[in-house]
């Protein structure tokens, strides 16, 4: 894998400080607040130019509204989004109101997990891939029927099916289309939320192989979403491991895999399938369930699942540290455990 200083440049397109979502939990005929479900609690991390992150964890871990919180699609309750225009100037995406991300959003676009609920069936290819242009102002209808076409062969489709429903088309193709529409408005960056889940195995690789082309080629950086751990090794610079709001653990792909510091995320190698079934991790398998988000347990929120758990563990929240450059840990234990990686078959970009 080539590391996020060489391939890409060391300026910040993104800075996300202290983001926090927490919803409300109401009850009664007056919908008086009872709690509150604390779904994303304290993130911060940062995206360089060109590079892709991953985010992932367990269902509920708070990945899909860490994303959704960085383009607005939710309203955070506290925290920076700090976003470096094309301009060079940065602003902070959580302090604009909607007239002011208006113009923003043609830098920012998302591609969703589902490409059968997130294409509208009654519009054709040229009206779903042309609507941002639309939306924007930005094209003429002859210079947007011109756009789509270099759209749909940028992402390997025929430009002469623009005029046919999603339904006539594959679940591969569909998402194809959905990355044609992400892609109208010539952004720099891209929040892909699960956006091969819904596929079968063999378009996976596909549509993970047209993302890294289309990074290398239109210089795009993604926030990644997943919580399959062979996808983010096979497309991401850098990984973030999340779990019940938190980042617990962040590194360069190949060092998280190959020496992990966190429980949590030695137990999430542990589960990937290894290549020969005869190999057996000597991890342990994770007990227990995800903790309650609106109930999270005192101390470190992993420690009742922890096999490696100390008292202080049930007592101290554990802050993110750094334990080498690049490497942060939000683990007592990190400098002392030792924990089983897995084998990287094939680095990001090779051959």
């Amino acid at each position: 894998m080539t590391g996020p200083q060489s391939r890409a440049d060391t300026r910040k397109l993104l800075e996300v400080r202290d983001l926090r979502k927490h919803f409300p939990i109401r009850k009664g005929l007056t919908r008086r607040k009872v709690g509150q479900v604390r779904a994303v609690d304290g993130v911060s991390f940062e995206l360089l130019e060109g590079e892709t992150l991953g985010l992932v964890g367990e269902s509920g871990c708070g990945k899909t509204t860490t994303a959704h919180c960085i383009l607005r699609g939710l309203e955070p309750t506290s925290g920076r989004i700090l976003f470096r225009m094309d301009s060079g100037e940065v602003v902070d995406l959580a302090e604009l109101d909607e007239s002011q991300l208006r113009p923003l959003r043609k830098q920012m676009q998302m591609i969703f997990q589902d490409p059968f609920s997130s294409l509208n069936p009654r519009m054709t290819l040229l009206q779903i891939v042309g609507e941002p242009l639309l939306v924007h102002g930005v094209a003429s209808a002859r210079q947007r029927r011109q756009r789509v076409a270099e759209l749909l062969e940028l992402v390997g489709l025929s430009p002469d099916h623009m005029r046919r429903f999603p339904h006539a088309f594959s679940g591969g193709q569909r998402q194809r289309i959905g990355i044609a529409r992400a892609l109208a408005l010539q952004p720099r960056l891209i929040v892909a939320d699960e956006p091969v889940s819904a596929l079968d195995v063999s378009v996976q690789a596909q549509v993970l192989n047209l993302l890294m082309q289309l990074q290398d080629k239109l210089k795009l950086s993604y926030v990644f979403v997943a919580h399959d751990l062979s996808v983010m090794r096979h497309i991401c610079d850098r990984v973030a491991v999340m779990y019940l709001g938190r980042i617990v653990e962040t590194a360069p792909t190949e060092q998280l895999f190959s020496a992990p510091r966190h429980p949590y995320t030695a137990a999430l190698l542990a589960a990937v399938p290894a290549p020969d079934p005869r190999v057996r991790s000597q991890n342990e398998p994770l007990s227990g369930e995800v903790a309650d988000p609106a109930d999270p347990p005192a101390g470190c929120h992993f420690h009742p699942r922890c096999p490696h758990a100390e008292e202080r563990c049930r007592q101290q929240m554990p802050q993110l540290e750094a334990i080498s450059p690049g490497h942060e840990v939000r683990c007592h234990l990190a400098r002392q455990l030792t924990l089983e990686g897995v084998e990287i078959p094939a680095a990001k970009g090779s051959s």
